[in-house]
């Protein structure tokens, strides 16, 4: 047997590669330039919650259980220095892809971003004004002494450090002054087409202009420099089960420490000098090894609101209108539509609006009793939740079962409870220790005299935001063998008791990791006595060690096993010997692809399940997960076909991963296979 290193894969490196497939998105000339640059921003956005919640576990690991075996093989420290080199280094290219490709493309299309030696006075002037008018009244500078203490900095927030000469009005001499940006002003600011010469796109960098003043901040001194800096910080929460009374209370109180926790990473401009350096790292108890140096804005992030602020439709993806399911057209009614069979929806290529419709129906209609549903990520303004408050005040029995420890969205989700519970709804967070990362919704009607159960399954969240950026399906169906399932999960999630056996589903933390061993076996049985055996699985993340194991074994056996894993994946394929049988792909697009499909080919039965849980020890065991067998042949060859087949067939968004956990892009050889090109074409209105 192969030892630990050989079978699993570093997950912080993996997800540094996921970041790295993600970039090579903003190099693709193929794609317009506009978008190009929000794939450069996603990929700081994405590091800096991967700084905030995995290095600052790994760090908090070094810590405290420094002798602990990673699941890699390696050391806690090992593995944070790996990550480390490996993050600079994708920091760099990131940096390098900014200044060489995108920045000189967008000024060959009348995009600029001045930088100060390019101001002419007309602008100098403007920004001069701008900066008086808008910055200046709102700025704080802290000179450091022993009155003024180095400030509480914000997590992620812009800061200068300034160095200075000479004494105040009051004989102070510190040297240093810690300037904070206001978090309210844009990043990136328009300036004038009048002084621009008629271009309607000129930007210039608030960084910029807050450089260019500085000096009047401190009048009477000398400035011997100023510099750009940034702290990510520790951003998980940490609620404590003893003597817990109230969740949403405990929460509220570590909310307000989470601009404050552990810092992780400096950012620092490149021309911050070497002193600077080491009086930052010491402030923030940091190592050199968390040091950033990056040659352009410290905080890319800011740029995702440059696309919005320009008007140029042939720089930015198509629009596109999500079609409607032939199910729903010229039908009398949507319950009516679901009663003559399942229907599947495939996100965004298929609308959000049926579901949207089923709470809004719900709250309206007279014969509906009773409403339920789990909400994990909805987003700060959301017509579900409007919908579930509309239907709570005409009186319909609501419960909502909202996650509270959604990350990131925690203050958003206290805040819909409060909205919730005032308009009569029933709210409840769950079972402690366990998230509730299911998506379910559940419409109790009355029709001739019984009740009738009205259920939507999904593979996303109930979100109509991110339903139209992100691939996801959705199965709506009145099945009474999946109602009373979901039913009973509910009750589980509300109340207290035993797990009862479902009829068709599969939930963690009960029966879905069992379930998913089970069929890796049984497809080692059929390989094993000569029958064809098959593997399938589509999912965001593979983790979970006795799966990547069980999958081994199975590629052993001679199981054929493709993996589509968008993110991270620990399993090593292609290793002769243990997983020459295995392959796995990613596909990256304008689509972030989220479903979780498994297929397993059992002897021609071809079970097909979609799911909320990927392949991770937190979605099998720690976690309320559920997954639903597709029984309809006619969704399940939809499934198959846009789901999984439509995916391995790509090689134009498809990369492939190598036995080390690099990967190489697909290069199409003859005609081009797109999954989402051709699934936008095949379903546009």
């Amino acid at each position: 047997m192969p030892n630990t290193q050989e079978l699993m894969l570093n997950r912080e490196l993996g997800l540094i590669e996921f970041n790295r497939r993600v970039l090579a998105q903003a190099l693709d000339e193929r794609l317009p330039l506009l978008e190009r640059l929000k794939f450069l921003c996603i990929v700081s956005s994405n590091l800096d919650e991967f700084f905030e919640v995995r290095i600052a576990w790994l760090k908090e690991v070094v810590d405290h259980t420094p002798d602990r075996i990673l699941p890699d093989g390696t050391t806690p420290l090992e593995a944070l220095d790996h990550v480390a080199n490996a993050a600079r280094e994708l920091v760099l290219e990131q940096y390098g892809i900014m200044r060489e490709s995108l920045f000189p493309a967008l000024h060959k299309a009348n995009i600029f971003f001045l930088r100060r030696s390019e101001w002419t006075e007309q602008q100098q002037q403007w920004i001069h004004d701008f900066f008086f008018r808008e910055l200046m009244p709102i700025l704080t500078p802290i000179g450091l002494d022993p009155s003024h203490p180095f400030p509480k900095v914000l997590n992620k927030s812009l800061n200068f450090a300034v160095e200075l000469d000479g004494r105040d009005a009051f004989g102070r001499q510190s040297g240093i002054a810690i300037v904070q940006a206001p978090r309210i002003l844009p990043r990136v600011i328009r300036v004038p087409a009048a002084i621009c010469d008629g271009h309607r796109h000129v930007f210039v960098f608030l960084s910029s202009m807050l450089h260019a003043h500085v000096h009047n901040l401190f009048p009477g001194m000398t400035i011997k420099g100023c510099y750009q800096f940034r702290v990510t910080r520790d951003s998980e929460l940490n609620v404590e089960d003893e003597d817990l009374k109230n969740l949403r209370t405990a929460l509220q109180g570590e909310l307000r420490q989470r601009q404050f926790g552990d810092a992780v990473r400096l950012e620092v401009a490149d021309n911050c000098p070497a002193h600077m350096e080491e009086f930052l790292l010491t402030q923030f108890g940091l190592e050199k090894r968390d040091l950033y140096r990056v040659d352009g804005p410290v905080n890319l992030v800011r740029l995702m609101q440059v696309p919005d602020l320009v008007d140029r439709p042939d720089l930015k993806f198509a629009p596109f209108v999500p079609s409607l399911p032939a199910e729903l057209e010229n039908k009398s009614g949507l319950f009516e539509a679901i009663r003559q069979g399942d229907i599947l929806l495939h996100h965004p290529y298929q609308s959000f609006q049926p579901v949207i419709d089923l709470l809004g129906l719900a709250g309206s209609d007279p014969q509906v009793v009773a409403i339920k549903m789990t909400v994990y990520r909805t987003g700060t303004d959301s017509v579900l939740m409007d919908s579930l408050i509309a239907a709570a005040r005409a009186g319909k029995q609501v419960t909502v079962v909202l996650e509270l420890m959604a990350r990131f969205d925690e203050e958003a989700n206290i805040s819909w409870a409060s909205r919730l519970e005032d308009a009569g709804a029933h709210v409840v967070y769950g079972v402690f220790g366990y998230k509730v990362h299911a998506k379910m919704l559940m419409v109790v009607r009355r029709e001739d005299g019984l009740l009738k159960r009205y259920v939507h399954l999904g593979t996303g969240n109930y979100h109509p935001r991110t339903a139209r950026l992100y691939t996801d399906f959705g199965l709506l169906t009145c099945k009474e063998e999946i109602a009373s399932d979901v039913n009973d999960i509910f009750v589980q999630l509300t109340g207290l008791g035993r797990a009862s056996e479902l009829n068709l589903l599969y939930q963690s933390p009960f029966s879905l990791h069992t379930m998913i061993i089970r069929s890796i076996e049984r497809e080692i049985e059929h390989a094993s006595a000569g029958r064809p055996a098959q593997i399938i699985a589509k999912m965001n993340a593979l983790l979970e060690p006795q799966v990547i194991n069980a999958l081994y074994r199975a590629s052993s056996a001679g199981v054929k096993v493709q993996l589509i894993v968008r993110g991270v994946c620990a399993l090593r394929p292609g290793v002769p010997g243990m997983s020459e049988n295995i392959t796995v792909r990613s596909v990256v697009g304008r689509f972030l692809e989220h479903p979780r499909i498994f297929y397993f080919y059992n002897d021609r039965q071809e079970n097909l399940y979609i799911a909320s849980a990927d392949w991770m020890g937190r979605n099998f065991f720690r976690r309320i997960e559920t997954c639903v067998p597709i029984l309809d042949a006619k969704i399940k060859r939809r499934l198959i076909k846009e789901g999984l087949r439509a995916y391995l067939e790509d090689n134009v968004n498809s990369w492939e991963m190598q036995p080390d956990g690099s990967y190489r892009r697909r290069v199409a050889r003859g005609r081009a296979h797109c999954a989402q090109e051709q699934l936008l074409a095949e379903y546009a209105r």
